[in-house]
């Protein structure tokens, strides 16, 4: 079989296995059903996987109304790696073997020839178990993290544009290491903007308001504008401890530098919901008119809370401060447990605490030497308190305003790499023994804990990590208003691709398919595609017919 012939028919097989791969590779969250939980209300449910699916899939085609006003994505830990994790980074390739030759070309001083040709046999022995290992694992690891930028722009962009977000977070560490040097900083965040996130922008500091008494809106939501399609691009960014340090690490350039480039690490942002409908607008508290309800405007508040450094102690006093300074003012800001129509979405990295068992990880501290938070994977159950019953007004007294219900509400993070869905309850029956509880978010259903009298709670979803070793994981938050129970409720799913090995094999698949179609068409445009078929001698002229076969001389029995 010639060349030509041989690729053609690999090609057979080759072109219909990519073709499918890459199908599925670029609308992987159509063949996965991914999309953003639909609304459910008291008048109807519709929140199944199938029926989300359906929605999405029509909001491609026609306008849908059933979709929830504010859908978030969220995306875990990208941690974009660089220069650190190159063995052989700013260095040659192979020095021993530079060695060598120096020695051979007596550009060393030895003081004998026969210690210089041992020191030249070392080095070449080096070059071999040293040099060459560390040259190919390099080059592998260049190659990876170059693939790695573009993996993860595919799981931003896809979902970009099948799921449609109305708004899109990345849960801190979005570099692999607070350690770095300005200049690899730059290349690292320009990566990020350029590869991962493209066409993403930070949010405007003039957007990104600290908390007060009096503030300006964000926006509005289910109201598609200017201002929605800004929203749809803008990516809010959480500092993790990659990103700028622990509170033992800590600085303020570290901290300046992120800000410069990701925005503001702490700040919030408020969304108002229009109420078209007159009988339910005329409901809501007013001052002068209606003084005695307990219904206020519905709106969104998103809290993107700096909780690295909540812990203590600190490197930097005054940061630590700022930062708690900043949460008092977000409770201080916050609308009264007693009334209804708010909604508060806390941003964060490190997650809350939670006993061993619960989670992948148990509870785990380390401090430097002179002292510092060195490394923690949960806060501390002081400063976990601190969101429970301070941002979100959950108490464990039901004489407590508001019956210690506090406000509605949930927590999303990211940092433990595994993902983690859990509720975070107290039983006010208890007494005097009460204390913060929390489990797994099944098991909490499972025993009807969510909105059960008596037990406050609060749902915390630790987003697993979108890294390839992690599975390309996206989480997809839903948060919609019941305007019959005038208060806000959410639901989340995950989406996620795979392993970054698929990703590879598509695109390598792809290419040699490429290449195999190129070649394939140089040899048939040079002629080299026909077969040579065996001659036969009738072809030729000389065979003659066998004797009574087709004349008229056949033999007679």
């Amino acid at each position: 079989m010639s060349p030509a012939a041989l690729l053609r028919n690999a090609l057979r097989v080759l072109i219909p296995l990519a073709l499918a791969s890459t199908f599925y590779l670029y609308l992987y969250p159509v063949f996965l059903g991914c999309a953003f939980p639909l609304p459910q209300t008291t008048e109807h449910n519709s929140n199944s996987a199938a029926a989300a699916f359906q929605d999405t899939l029509k909001q491609h085609v026609i306008s849908s109304n059933k979709a929830a006003s504010f859908r978030l994505l969220a995306l875990g830990d990208p941690q974009l790696e660089g220069d650190t994790s190159i063995r052989n980074y700013n260095r040659e390739s192979f020095p021993h073997l530079t060695w060598a030759i120096r020695h051979l070309t007596y550009k060393t001083d030895h003081p004998s020839l026969w210690r210089r040709m041992r020191q030249v046999v070392h080095d070449l022995v080096d070059v071999f178990f040293d040099d060459i290992p560390d040259t190919l694992e390099s080059t592998r690891k260049r190659i990876d993290l170059f693939g790695n930028d573009f993996y993860l722009a595919h799981i931003y962009r896809t979902l970009r544009w099948w799921a449609k977000p109305t708004h899109v977070t990345v849960l801190g560490d979005l570099l692999g290491s607070q350690w770095i040097r300005a200049n690899e900083f730059e290349r690292r965040s320009t990566r990020f903007w350029t590869r991962s996130f493209k066409g993403g922008e930070r949010v405007p500091d003039d957007v990104a308001l600290y908390p007060a008494e009096e503030y300006e809106l964000a926006g509005f939501l289910g109201v598609e504008d200017a201002n929605a399609t800004a929203w749809r691009r803008r990516v809010i960014n959480v500092a993790g401890n990659h990103d700028i340090g622990y509170a033992g690490d800590l600085t303020v350039e570290r901290l300046e530098r992120f800000e410069r480039v990701f925005g503001k690490a702490a700040y919030e942002l408020r969304f108002e919901l229009p109420v078209t409908n007159p009988l339910a607008n005329v409901t809501i508290y007013d001052p002068e008119k209606n003084p005695g309800s307990n219904r206020l405007v519905p709106e969104l508040r998103i809290v993107n809370v700096n909780n690295m450094n909540l812990d203590t102690p600190a490197a930097d006093q005054s940061l630590q401060d700022k930062t708690y300074a900043f949460v008092n003012d977000v409770i201080n800001t916050a609308s009264a447990v007693e009334y209804a129509g708010h909604f508060t979405v806390v941003l964060t990295h490190i997650p809350l605490y939670k006993p061993e068992g619960i989670c992948v990880d148990a509870p785990y501290f380390t401090f430097h030497a002179g002292g510092g938070v060195k490394e923690q994977n949960q806060l501390s159950a002081d400063a976990s308190r601190g969101f429970l019953e301070g941002i979100f007004g959950l108490n464990g007294d039901p004489n407590a305003p508001g019956q210690g219900r506090g406000r509605r509400g949930v927590v999303l993070n990211g940092h433990d790499h595994e993902g983690c869905d859990t509720y975070h309850y107290i039983n006010q029956t208890e007494g005097d023994e009460r204390q913060w509880r929390v489990t797994r978010w099944p098991t909490a259903q499972a025993e009807n804990l969510p909105g059960k009298s008596g037990v406050p709670g609060l749902r915390e979803i630790t987003v697993r990590s979108m890294m390839g070793q992690y599975g390309g994981n996206a989480g997809l938050l839903s948060v919609w208003f019941d305007e019959k129970d005038w208060e806000w409720k959410f639901e989340f799913a995950n989406c996620a691709l795979g392993r970054q090995y698929f990703w590879w094999f598509v695109h390598v698949l792809d290419l040699i398919v490429l290449v195999g179609v190129l070649l394939y068409g140089i040899l048939k445009a040079a002629g080299l595609d026909v077969e040579k078929r065996p001659v036969s001698k009738q072809e030729n002229g000389t065979t003659k017919k066998p004797v009574g076969v087709g004349n008229g001389d056949a033999k007679k029995e």
